[in-house]
């Protein structure tokens, strides 16, 4: 999914009418379309109070993962498998490298692996602050 797309999306989801945003990012509306419609793209400083605003990651918006904020995803454990396999499949690095079949794995060990990934993901982010 493109940009443009994900931010109509949020800001439908939001109720929020282009002018709206343009208006909480100190920008004009046709700029807002030019990022829906016409495949532009903003600046950093834009991008970033993109994210703010709308609650999500730089990354989720440039379509690089489909984990809308992390810090959320980091707080949280999984107790059921099918929001921990998401969550797993979602990971596109993790599922990358391979060495396990989560289609083999029992629904414990699918929540387990997910909650795993869920705390080194964690210790990371303390780590390199």
């Amino acid at each position: 999914m493109d940009f443009g797309l994900r931010l109509k999306l949020l800001r439908e989801e939001k109720g929020k009418t282009q002018q709206d945003v343009a208006d909480a990012l100190g920008i004009g509306r046709p700029t807002i379309a030019g990022y829906e419609t016409k495949g532009k793209q903003p600046d950093y400083e834009k991008l970033q109070k993109l994210a703010d605003y709308f609650n999500v990651s730089t990354d989720y918006l440039l379509g690089r993962t489909n984990i809308k904020n992390y810090n959320k995803m980091l707080i949280k454990e999984f107790t059921s498998p099918e929001e921990a396999m998401k969550f797993i499949l979602e990971q596109n690095v993790i599922m990358g490298f391979g060495g396990f079949n989560v289609n083999k794995m029992s629904d414990n060990e699918i929540v387990d692996f997910a909650n795993e990934l869920l705390r080194q993901l964690k210790l990371l982010s303390y780590k390199y602050k």
